[in-house]
């Protein structure tokens, strides 16, 4: 593979891949600073876009950014780069979340390069998926994908299942009561169709799903009491499949591994067919998120639980414009 010149426009196409990631609500909580000398990229939190009441400590926060992170080393290497991350470079500068020097060049076959095909593919599914079991083999690579990024990958048992559902089913109940966390969702919403279809960021109406009809399934309803035009009901699964992703410790460069983590395996189940969404509920309330832990296994935290399955595709929610979140020196 020919490797790129770092022009501005090739530095912008990498952020631009880097800023598909996930983010709680769609916040897109990441700036970047590309250095010409070092060829080097700085990513930074940006404070601005965090969110107080749902994710205190900041932990969602960090688990987009390593998200962005890995989905820029994909790119890097599918453009021919070899990405050399740092996590945490500067004790004194706690935004500085990463930095990721560009060496030549990207070894062939690098297993981030198969998987850059999937970073505009893979979206959030509201929908319902099939009752269809997921192959084992299919298991096994998603949790070697984890733990490529040092983190585990679990897929817990049915009691477990049942115990995880209660705890978002209450996890649910408290935020409706919650004012500061219904402000915060109110805030990262975009309800009616002209502000839907002009939006950079949060989630527009036209990536809420279906209201739930029936089905048991964990699905965030982001419209709430609001009501969306034309918008339907559909039955959920009863026995979904949900997934445990989390790590040994519980610090902000355990918060990075993870979101790395989560992101290779989100990208990795798009290569594979398969539909994912984000259940954070009951891991925003720290007196649930200890139970949501699986005592059989040896997680010491959980980071993200991921809803997995077969179903239709889902459209992409909004991104910002590059150049409002890249700088070049």
């Amino acid at each position: 593979m020919l490797v790129q010149r770092l022009d501005t426009k090739t530095v912008t196409a990498l952020v631009k891949d880097a800023t598909a990631a996930p983010s709680m609500h769609n916040a897109q909580p990441w700036r970047f600073r590309f250095l010409r000398d070092g060829r080097t990229f700085h990513l930074r939190a940006d404070p601005g876009r965090a969110m107080p009441n749902s994710d205190p400590a900041g932990r969602a926060l960090h688990l987009g950014c390593g998200a962005a992170l890995f989905n820029l080393r994909v790119a890097a290497a599918h453009a021919g780069w070899e990405p050399a991350a740092e996590l945490l470079p500067d004790p004194a500068d706690p935004d500085l979340l990463a930095t990721v020097r560009l060496n030549d060049t990207a070894a062939p076959g690098s297993g981030l390069i198969r998987l850059y095909p999937a970073i505009h593919r893979r979206h959030t599914s509201r929908h319902p998926f099939a009752d269809q079991e997921i192959p084992p083999a299919v298991q096994d690579v998603l949790r070697d994908a984890a733990r490529q990024e040092g983190a585990q990958l679990v897929f817990p048992g049915a009691w477990h299942v049942e115990s995880l559902l209660e705890l978002v089913h209450d996890a649910e109940g408290r935020d409706t009561v919650d004012a500061g966390r219904s402000e915060e969702l109110e805030r990262w919403t975009r309800i009616g169709a002209d502000v839907a279809d002009a939006a950079t960021d949060g989630i527009p109406e036209y990536a809420f799903g279906p209201r739930k009809r029936d089905g048991r399934a964990p699905a965030r309803d982001f419209a709430g009491r609001r009501p969306v035009p034309d918008r339907g009901a559909a039955a959920f699964e009863h026995t979904p499949h949900l997934v445990l992703l989390g790590t040994a410790d519980d610090r902000p460069a355990d918060w990075l591994k993870a979101g790395q983590a989560l992101e290779r395996v989100l990208l990795l189940a798009t290569v594979n067919g398969l539909s994912t969404s984000l259940t954070s509920h009951a891991l925003e309330w720290p007196d649930l998120r200890r139970f949501v832990r699986d005592p059989q296994t040896a997680m010491g935290s959980v980071q993200m639980v991921l809803r997995l399955g077969y179903g239709p595709e889902s459209p992409g929610t909004p991104r910002r414009p590059v150049g409002d979140v890249l700088d070049i020196e």
